[in-house]
């Protein structure tokens, strides 16, 4: 007996094999104080994997610049842990990423909590059943270990966390269109994968002191397909109706003043560009949610509303998914066929106003004797309401007509263009044959405009200009881009060289708007005099001399004017290098 008892005590004593892991969080044992370092994903990954290995598959999707893996969760009680399971059994996948930017960290360990809540059956539903729960607990990786505690100066915790961008300087939601950076490489590889029906992107906003603790945002609820958009309202609007009803003021629209620092300008809602998660997701007809918990709200505080936010939407997914899923697909189905329709290009705000109430904090605007400009001071022992202008009225402002075939991009840009297509599952075809001279649509610039500093690591560019019906000659190994693909909205945001976002304006084809031959000033005179023999040349020249004091002051220009009509000009100087085609190849 004495010896059973000290076998027992003495293996009570020894760690067991099978123990289960521990699955709770470094935030969650310091009170939501701490968030642990990337090892801890590294590890958590592993043991829900072991823990429920029928429930869970741990992967890498990609590797960061400084070697470290990027992870993702794949979470479902259905039996489908892989995408052609998912597919196969048409269950809707649910997209949840953390840490894009990696000082706001909330949706990892909020994400972590919620998933071993929904794991143990402490979420009321069966909301694994219905759903593939796609997990990225930190999206920006090498950003995550910069750590320190000084890395958001207006955040209230957690007490050390990561830096905003990567490590080689890129910001990943700017990114989602121009796939610059190695982590949205494999991004979008895992999107291509899985067509997750929701992407999911967690926040936390900057700005001033104010009451409410969150802002959600979708899309399509302003642009994209018309169906779709009823369903995209209706996840943001449930989410909000949730998040209400557990305490939280939850917003539809960016919670950051129209003018930074001056409370009472309000706000203005805005369509993100294609360059934003929300900004991309509907050119897919899938949904993109940008949540904002507010930074001066604590961490406790920020991680458990994000947790209530990530709960809600797995609800909502399993409840509405497999019908939002079928509208997505139809969505999908509508896009083959926009071909000649028109697509709008950017959005704006109106100029509608509305007034209301927002509960902010007394405050006081008072001159900066260390600035020298205004300094607004709250007190957030004084709640206060506020009433404001709003501002959410967005109508399309840029639209252009579809193109009925598509676009021929040229064998001389057929590689760099095939690799973006590439990266975000664009469908085009490579023309084996040369199909010789057609007629197209071509773009020519009559006035381009680089940005004088680099944004994102690119001099943006924009182009002022029309298509116009020419016959341009298309070799072997062009590339044709059909509109009638389900992506047709990303094909035009992408190839229309007036699009804020499009690969002309992050800079793909600058080079064709550089002017590389030039005609010596003694030869021009030359040319001049010929060419002034011509009644008509002579006449529009007298007419420029007279109307436009600028060219009559610059030699330089009044040379030019003769030398673009001379036959060694440059035709292709300023030409678009992609055509649009009414052709089906």
């Amino acid at each position: 007996m004495i010896r059973t008892a000290l076998s027992l005590a003495l293996l009570a004593a020894l760690p067991l094999a099978h123990a289960a892991p521990d699955l709770t969080t470094v935030s969650e044992r310091s009170g939501f104080q701490a968030t642990g370092r990337y090892d801890e994903v590294v590890k958590l990954c592993a043991d829900f994997q072991k823990a429920y290995p029928k429930a869970v598959r741990c992967f890498e999707f990609g590797r960061t610049p400084e070697g470290r893996p990027m992870l993702a969760l794949a979470v479902s009680k259905s039996g489908a842990l892989t995408a052609g399971a998912a597919k196969k059994k048409n269950i809707p996948v649910l997209l949840v990423q953390g840490g894009i930017h990696a000082g706001e960290i909330d949706g990892k360990d909020a994400g972590f909590l919620a998933l071993r809540h929904a794991l143990d059956g402490k979420l009321a539903g069966a909301a694994l059943d219905r759903q593939v729960l796609l997990f990225v607990p930190v999206f920006n990786v090498d950003g995550h270990e910069r750590f320190g505690p000084n890395n958001r100066p207006n955040q209230r915790g957690p007490v050390e966390m990561g830096w905003r961008v990567t490590a080689q300087n890129y910001n990943l939601n700017r990114d989602y269109l121009k796939a610059d950076a190695p982590e949205m490489q494999a991004m979008l590889a895992l999107v291509n994968q899985w067509d997750p029906l929701a992407y999911i992107d967690l926040h936390v906003t900057d700005g001033a002191k104010f009451e409410p603790d969150v802002s959600i945002q979708v899309e399509p609820v302003h642009g994209g397909d018309a169906a779709l958009r009823e369903a995209g309202t209706a996840l943001r609007d449930n989410v909000i109706a949730d998040l209400r009803q557990q305490g939280s003021d939850p917003k539809h629209f960016y919670i950051s003043f129209a003018r930074t620092d001056e409370p009472q300008s309000g706000f203005v809602d805005e369509m993100s560009g294609a360059r934003f998660s929300t900004g991309y997701f509907y050119l897919r007809n899938r949904f993109g949610m940008l949540v904002e918990t507010h930074s001066w709200k604590d961490y406790p505080t920020r991680v458990k509303i994000t947790y209530n936010t990530i709960v809600s939407v797995m609800n909502q997914v399993a409840k509405h998914g497999t019908a939002w899923r079928q509208a997505a697909l139809a969505a999908d189905a509508r896009a083959t066929a926009l071909g000649g329709q028109d697509f709008p290009l950017s959005y704006r705000t109106t100029d509608k106003v509305r007034t209301i109430d927002f509960r902010g904090y007394e405050f006081k605007r008072v001159p900066s004797d260390v600035s020298g400009g205004i300094w607004t001071q709250y007190d957030e022992t004084k709640p206060q309401l506020w009433k404001v202008p709003l501002r959410d009225e967005i109508v399309p402002d840029f639209t252009i007509k579809a193109p009925a075939g598509g676009y021929l991009v040229p064998a001389a840009q057929a590689g760099a263009v095939g690799a973006k297509l590439k990266q975000h599952g664009v469908a085009f075809k490579v023309l084996a044959a040369a199909p010789g001279k057609l007629e197209v649509e071509a773009f020519r610039a009559t006035k381009t405009r680089l940005t004088p500093q680099s944004f994102e690591g690119h001099q943006m560019l924009a182009v002022e200009g029309a298509w116009n019906t020419e016959a341009r000659e298309v070799g072997a190994g062009a590339l044709f881009v059909p509109i009638a693909q389900p992506k047709a909205r990303l094909v035009m945001t992408m190839l229309e060289p007036q699009g804020a976002d499009s690969l002309l304006a992050w800079g793909m084809f600058t080079a064709a708007f550089e002017r590389k031959e030039y005609m010596e000033e003694y030869v021009a005179e030359e040319v001049a005099r010929e060419q002034l023999k011509d009644p008509a040349v002579a006449a529009a020249f007298k007419e420029r001399l007279d109307n436009d004091p600028d060219f009559a002051k610059s030699s330089r220009a009044r040379l030019d004017f003769f030398a673009r009509r001379h036959a060694s000009w440059d035709e292709r100087f300023n030409l678009y290098p992609v055509y649009r085609t009414d052709r089906k190849f």
